[in-house]
Parts: C-alpha cells; sequence; structure tokens
C-alpha cells in the first residue's frame, strides 16, 4: 500500500447521487492510502461528507431528459466552467470523473489539455446510443471503470483502456436492521405485505413520476393488504418534492422513509421503481419490482430513436433476458403498473421465480474485493509512480 506525505490534490466529479456515492467511496479509500490528499470538484452530499470540497455542488446538475436539459444549459455552463478554472488554478495530480458524460468528457478535454490523468468511473451507455463517444472516451480517459460485465469488451474492442470492476452496489447494498426492528421503527403492522414506491432520486422525475405512482398503490390497496412507503434521498421534502402529493400521501396513509432507501427496498415484498440505480440496489438485495420512467415526449421520441438496446432496464440488460417488467413513456400508467404489481403479489410462485433471477444479477455483478478500493488504488498508483 503507497503512502505519501507530501500535499497532492485530486479533483473529483460526480453529478448523480450514485456517482456520488461511489466517488466518495473512492476518496475514503484513498485517504487510507494519501492521507495528506487534498480533494475539491463536483460534490454532493456524499462526496463532501468525505471533506471534499465543493466548487460545484452536484445537485446543480441534476437534470435528465434532451428536453429538460436545453432549459438548464446556460446554469450547467457556468457550473462547468467554474470547475475548469479551479483546474486550471489548482493543476491536481488526478482526475476522477463519475457518469455523467455531456459534461464530463467535455471537462477531461480541459483536463487533457493540462496533462491532468483522467479515471472515469461508470461508463456512459454509448453500447446503447452515441456509440461515437467511446473514440472520444480513447482519446481523453487514461482509464475507465466498468460496473457491468458487457462493458469491459465493448470499450476494449473500441480502443478504450477498461476493466470490469464489478458494480459498487453488490458488495454495498445491505439492510442494517430486521425487518421486525424496521416495521417498529416506522409504526408499520407486522402482518401486512410491504409495497415500497421508488420515483426517483432527482426531484424532476420524482415529479413527473409520483401522481402516477400513488394512483396505482392507492388501487393496490384496495385489491391487497398492503403497507405503503414512499422511500426518497435525504432532502425531499425541504425542496418542496413532495408539497404537490401531501394530499394523495396523508389520504393513502404513506409512509414517507428519508436516507433509508436499501432497509425500505430490502423488507418490500415489492417495489414500484423508476428506471435506473434503484432497481440495481432492488436486484442486489432480492426485492421483485415493476419498472418504469417518463421523459418528456420530446426527450422521448430523439432518445428512442438514438437507443440501439432491447431493454431499457439495466437489470434486463445485465440478466440477457427480460425478468422485470418495464412500462416506459406512454406505458407508464396506474392501470399497468398495478396490472403487472398485480400478478407478482397474487402468485408467490411468480415473485420467488423473479427473486431467483435477480440473484442471478446479483452475483453477474459481483467480482472479489470492493471495487471501489481497485479504483482507489490505480490512482494511487499513477500518483507513486511519479
Amino acid at each position: 500500500m503507497i503512502h505519501l506525505s507530501f500535499d497532492v490534490q485530486f479533483l473529483v466529479s460526480a453529478g448523480e447521487a450514485s456517482g456520488d456515492m461511489y466517488a466518495a467511496g473512492v476518496v475514503e479509500h484513498l485517504r487510507q492510502r494519501l492521507p495528506a490528499a487534498q480533494f475539491f470538484g463536483c460534490a454532493g452530499a456524499k462526496l463532501q461528507a468525505e471533506g471534499v470540497e465543493p466548487v460545484v455542488d452536484a445537485a446543480d446538475l441534476s437534470v435528465v431528459g434532451l428536453a429538460e436539459v436545453v432549459h438548464h444549459l446556460p446554469r450547467i455552463y457556468r457550473e462547468y466552467r467554474k470547475l475548469v478554472a479551479a483546474a486550471r488554478e489548482r493543476r491536481p495530480r488526478a482526475a476522477l470523473l463519475t457518469d455523467n458524460p455531456d459534461f464530463h468528457l467535455r471537462l477531461a478535454r480541459r483536463l487533457k489539455e493540462t496533462g491532468t490523468p483522467v479515471f472515469y468511473l461508470v461508463a456512459p451507455q454509448a453500447w446503447a446510443w452515441r456509440a461515437g463517444r467511446a473514440k472520444t472516451m480513447r482519446a481523453l480517459v487514461d482509464k475507465l471503470f466498468c460496473l457491468f460485465p458487457f462493458e469491459e469488451a465493448w470499450f476494449r474492442e473500441r480502443g478504450v483502456d477498461a476493466t470490469y470492476i464489478g458494480h459498487p452496489l453488490a458488495a454495498r447494498a445491505r439492510v442494517r436492521q430486521s425487518r421486525d426492528e424496521f416495521l417498529d421503527r416506522y409504526g408499520l403492522p407486522k402482518g401486512r405485505r410491504v409495497l415500497v414506491l421508488l420515483p426517483g432520486s432527482r426531484p424532476g422525475e420524482a415529479r413527473r413520476h409520483l401522481g402516477t405512482v400513488l394512483e396505482a398503490a392507492a388501487a393496490l390497496r384496495r385489491k391487497f393488504d398492503l403497507s405503503v412507503v414512499l422511500a426518497t434521498p435525504g432532502g425531499f421534502r425541504e425542496r418542496g418534492v413532495l408539497q404537490t402529493f401531501r394530499e394523495p400521501i396523508e389520504a393513502e396513509s404513506i409512509q414517507i422513509i428519508e436516507n433509508d432507501t436499501w432497509d425500505a427496498i430490502g423488507h418490500a415484498d415489492l417495489a414500484l421503481a423508476a428506471s435506473g440505480t434503484v432497481t440495481i440496489e432492488a436486484a442486489v438485495l432480492g426485492t421483485p419490482m415493476v419498472t418504469y420512467y417518463k421523459v418528456t415526449p420530446l426527450s422521448w421520441y430523439a432518445g428512442r430513436r438514438l437507443v440501439k438496446v432491447p431493454f431499457l432496464s439495466m437489470v434486463n440488460l445485465v440478466a440477457g433476458r427480460k425478468i422485470v417488467p418495464e412500462l416506459m413513456q406512454r406505458e407508464m400508467t396506474a392501470a399497468r403498473l398495478v396490472e403487472e404489481a398485480s400478478k407478482l403479489l397474487a402468485d408467490e410462485m411468480r415473485a420467488d421465480s423473479m427473486r431467483k433471477d435477480l440473484a442471478e444479477v446479483r452475483t453477474a455483478l459481483t467480482r472479489g474485493g470492493d471495487p471501489l478500493e481497485q479504483v482507489a488504488a490505480a490512482v494511487a498508483g499513477l500518483v507513486g509512480g511519479q
């Protein structure tokens, strides 16, 4: 293990809640190897908790959808310029960029101009659309760390130095308390099954999904004896995300659970999950699910024409077959959510079959050791070799 006593600076940038969590894990391991290191960049709550100086707050970059991004471009560009200026002033020894390729590949170009080695965690989904990004990655990225098993070969065939490290959630996503402790903590009856609602970690996507998801939850409660919980990241109440939906939430006695997502998923009998990282969490925790997603019609039309994969849910892509329902865009209605959820709630054999399929996904995403420690070792190795 490398231990350096001199000060060294790293740029760390993550524009998504999941990326913020992964990057924070890397920083945690880097601090063990490089105790005097300093970190700055685009940081969310978890990176900031690890002591990364937030030149840019990651929350300011959290936008999804082609049409949605256009509205926010001036603000995003301002944040980008702030980060570039900080990098030019501080000359970091290396940069760790996590996800968010539209932002980070532009940043990588500026970093390469100053000779800063670029490590990239969470591969862009170039295998699904915009395959030309592989050429950009080959020119700008010194090392790419892939979270999904099929990505390494795809990028290596196109000249990118890529390594599959396993998915961090396969090693980290765990419940912290027993089911009885969880139910007692949130005042939920012990004889009732639990339905968890996961509308998305970004405020915009949660607002788009919640009306339909709450309508479906109300209909499911009329059919089945259920406790319903709404799991969100911390800070949703303060941002006013839930205020619009206060009446239906209260009318259905839905328990809001903030910052305890893994236990909410792990102790649920079924999840209604927005397509994204949370579906991987549900797979790792073994919870049957119905997935969904909705963007603006313009974003959907533009994006769907470009996407060249058979499934839109990452769980199904890893499995290589459809093991969880995908209700995207027009298919995402309360009636369809109820239909697919009812199949799993009414048929325990069907639910058990999905659990077995999800266990296969978890195995596929698991490699020996901690994936984030592997990233930290590679970054620290570069510094130690200079």
